[in-house]
Order: structure tokens, then C-alpha cells, then sequence
């Protein structure tokens, strides 16, 4: 099933083109990632799917059809800094939160559970750290047992023990049956979180699908090798570059499934003796980089 659609979408300010056509679905229970740098129209698009921001072209459809109200229930968000009243407790925010929101306070304590943070819920929000406060802020997008849930850089500002809190967080949330779409510019955080992604550069759609297929567009094969070994290498069938790095060659192929043993055995019968070989997976931010630099 087909959470979400998105067809065309565009979104200009003036001369300027924040979105331009973009159109993409997100499955049921996806893990989906809106990478790009900053200015590249992340937060535009989210803004629009949650009808902050109206679009200049383009339609979108949540669970098959254009959103009503009673969709948008089920729809979890988080879009901005968290906003809550420093000198309440975390439950006392809560309730608010369920208040405008127009449900009850049954299910604020399973929430703070839910997030880690019941056994702070009568400390006053101005003592948290800043990754307790997002995971408030996540709890407060959960009021209401949302289907799908919306993240707007959701690790931004945080240090690394706060980024992992805001992952596992993410990911267990993933592995209940929440759908999940998040806009984030750490490529780390797309390919250790999410299963599907869209990459925008300049608000223009780069490419989009499964992260583990937009990883998968070619080997690189490491090795060590004695000097003067760089042309033989380049000339093995395949190869599109060669490279350096941290001391070892890198061999960069256009396809994936490359044969150790035949590297091996080519530079042998050409009197090279390699002293190190191992297929590297091409990560996220060398597939970036391809992709945006071309």
C-alpha cells in the first residue's frame, strides 16, 4: 500500500524555485528519508505535505486520496524546534499539547514511556538536555497513536549520545508498523535509519527508491599494491577509475557482483602481488556526491 503520493510538485517564492516537479510515493511502513543540503527545499516540501505551505503546481494524496481532516489525524508531526513551556513539567505540556490537539490525557504516561522519559515526567522541561527535548517533542507528534509520523531534522543540534537516542527512537517506532518520513542533511542518518529515500538538490529531485538500491550503483575494490601497479589496475575490465585513499588503492566499478579472485588473479599474471584486497561498499556519501557534483 501507498502511503503517500507526491506528483509535480512545485513551490516558487517569488524568482525563486524552491520545488521544482518533484513526485515520489512512500510504501507502508517505510523508513523514508528527504536528504539534501540545506536550501535544497526539504522543509518546503514537508511543509506542504502537511498543508503549512500551499504549492504554485503539482497534487499529493495520503492513503490513496486527496487528505481530509480525519487524515490528517493520523498524521504525527514534527516540523519545527520543539516549543514547550520551560518552567512546566513534561507532563504538564503534555496535556496541553493533547488539549489543542482534542484528545484526553489517558495516554500521556504511556507516551513519556514510550519516548524514555516517565520517570522525568513531573521535572520541569527547562532541565532537559536537548536530545530529552526532542524526544518530548516526538512524544507530543504521538499523542494520538498517529499511523504515520513526519520529522523535520529531527537529530539537528544534538550531540552524538542525543543522535542516537532520536535513531533507536526512530527505529523503534519503524519496527511497530509506523510509517515514517523524515527531511534530514546528515547522509549517516538516512543510511543507517531509513529503507527508501528521495535526494533533492536545489529543490530538483536527484533520484529516489530504496536506499540499499541507490547504494548498489557500483563496487569499489580497495587493495594495496606496489607502486606502479595504478595502470595495470586501470585497464581491468570495468574499471572506471582509480583512486586514492588512506594509503590503498580504490578500484571504482561501474556495476556491482565484481570478482575478487579475478582481480587477484589478473594482477598476479601481471607479476603484481597484492598485499591487501577487499570489496568496500560504496557508501551514501560517495553515492551523493556522484549524484549532486553531476
Amino acid at each position: 500500500m501507498t502511503i503517500l503520493s507526491v506528483n509535480g510538485l512545485s513551490k516558487r517564492y517569488g524568482a525563486i524555485t524552491a520545488l521544482r516537479d518533484v513526485s515520489f510515493e512512500v510504501p507502508q511502513g517505510a523508513v523514508f528519508g528527504i536528504l539534501g543540503p540545506n536550501g535544497s527545499g526539504k522543509t518546503t516540501l514537508l511543509g506542504i505535505l502537511m498543508d503549512v505551505l500551499k504549492p504554485n503546481a503539482g497534487t499529493f494524496q495520503w492513503f490513496g486520496h486527496v487528505p481530509t481532516a480525519d487524515d490528517r489525524r493520523r498524521i504525527g508531526c514534527l516540523l519545527e524546534t520543539p516549543n514547550f513551556y520551560h518552567y512546566l513539567s513534561a507532563r504538564r505540556n503534555l496535556e496541553i499539547t493533547a488539549s489543542i490537539k482534542g484528545h484526553g490525557f489517558g495516554e500521556i504516561d504511556a507516551v513519556l514511556d514510550r519516548v524514555g522519559l516517565l520517570s522525568r515526567k513531573d521535572t520541569d522541561f527547562s532541565t532537559f538536555s536537548l536530545g530529552m527535548k526532542q524526544r518530548l517533542a516526538i512524544g507530543a507528534s504521538l499523542l494520538g497513536s498517529p499511523e504515520v509520523m513526519v520529522l523535520d531534522e529531527p537529530t539537528n543540534g544534538l550531540d552524538p549520545v542525543g543522535i542516537a537516542e532520536i535513531r533507536e527512537l526512530i527505529k523503534s517506532l519503524s519496527r511497530e508498523g509506523k510509517t515514517i518520513l523524515m527531511a534530514s542533511h546528515l547522509l549517516d542518518e538516512v543510511e543507517k535509519v531509513c529503507t527508501h529515500m528521495a535526494l533533492l538538490k536545489k529543490g530538483e529531485l536527484l533520484t529516489t527508491g530504496r536506499v540499499s538500491d541507490i547504494l548498489a550503483q557500483g563496487d569499489i575494490v580497495e587493495c594495496k599494491a606496489p607502486a606502479g601497479a595504478r595502470d595495470v589496475l586501470a585497464a581491468f575490465p570495468g574499471v572506471q577509475a582509480v583512486q586514492t585513499q588512506d594509503g590503498l588503492l580504490e578500484l571504482v566499478f561501474a556495476e556491482t557482483g565484481v570478482s575478487l579472485g579475478r582481480i587477484n588473479e589478473y594482477c598476479f599474471s601481471h607479476g603484481i602481488i597484492l598485499e591487501h584486497l577487499a570489496l568496500k561498499r560504496k557508501s551514501l556519501e560517495a553515492r551523493f556526491l556522484e549524484l549532486t557534483q553531476n
